[in-house]
């Protein structure tokens, strides 16, 4: 996480622990110690098909042919939309798929307290978990000043219309290459690159009128945040990388995407190079975090946007 975040993208750390740690270190454990099935309280549905399949075996002749039954597993989205994980699970294979059980998928979060109570269990009071995987709610740049040395630079306005940032007081004008050609005003300084993304609002701490600013884009070499209107934000567009498909489509596809937790889903056309054209703008399409793909209730696997 911190190797992603010092080369600028933004990582999502839930995606991560999952893959690493839960379906990685303790999945692995588990199986080495004997367990058929581990089971874990992600709000997901897992549904199991199995369909026979002729084959004839080699060298055999035609009236020796068997009929398999090839079981497949499928990821659909929780009963529960408000809770629904399967945005974290993207990352999980068919053969681990075998190995689980999501016995709350299909229970909305209410239903699962009063079952937890029934039950008498410790935590059926307890309040939603929020933050970090294993760590919980967590000063992200307060994190990361502990790993990333900080290294002011100058935060810059995008100025493609001479009068947009006319109330701004300043002696810098800037053409930075960054900024694909356009005109910007320095219009305060930042800590280091690296603990900005793209999207945010807050934490900029400039005190000038004419906000909101969001920060719209960002060049690491030259450790220069740029920021601008929230309708800058909006991208049709975007490249992704390192998948894993559950279920993979036939390409080019047109599938529903997300490109960040509680994002709504936006219909899109993917090709076999991972190249993503939304049929209308997304918001604040971010490198290193998730773009994970579906189709209906089902969640067919993602990657990381690049």
């Amino acid at each position: 996480m911190i190797r992603e975040y010092k080369t600028g993208r933004t990582p999502n750390p839930d995606v991560m622990c999952n893959k690493e740690i839960k379906f990685g270190l303790f999945f692995k454990r588990a199986m080495v110690a004997g367990a058929d099935y581990i089971a874990t309280g992600h709000y997901v549905r897992l549904k199991t098909y199995s369909k026979s399949q002729t084959r004839l075996p080699a060298r055999q002749a035609t009236n020796h042919k068997k009929k398999l039954s090839v079981v497949s597993h499928k990821l659909l989205v929780a009963r529960d939309s408000a809770k629904d994980q399967s945005y974290f699970l993207w990352t999980l294979t068919p053969k681990q798929l075998k190995h689980c059980i999501f016995p709350i998928g299909d229970y909305t979060k209410p239903q699962v307290r009063v079952l937890a109570k029934k039950f008498k269990l410790p935590t059926a009071e307890k309040k939603d978990s929020q933050g970090v995987c294993f760590i919980g709610p967590l000063d992200m740049k307060e994190f990361l000043t502990k790993y990333i040395k900080p290294k002011k630079g100058p935060v810059i306005a995008i100025d493609d219309n001479p009068t947009l940032y006319a109330h701004i007081r300043t002696n810098k004008g800037y053409k930075q290459k960054g900024a694909r050609g356009r005109r910007g005003i320095e219009i305060g300084t930042h800590d280091g690159v690296c603990y900005y993304t793209i999207g945010q609002r807050h934490g900029l701490n400039l005190s000038i009128a004419g906000g909101p600013y969001f920060v719209v884009s960002k060049d690491i070499k030259k450790n220069i945040i740029y920021v601008g209107k929230e309708e800058r934000l909006g991208g049709t567009g975007a490249k992704v990388g390192d998948f894993n498909w559950i279920d993979a489509p036939n390409f080019p596809a047109e599938l529903d995407v997300r490109v960040r937790y509680r994002a709504p889903l936006k219909k899109a056309i993917i090709n076999k190079k991972g190249e993503i054209k939304f049929i209308e703008p997304e918001r604040a399409i971010t490198s290193g975090q998730s773009a994970v793909f579906y189709r209906g209730q089902e969640m067919l696997g993602g990657g990381i946007i690049k």
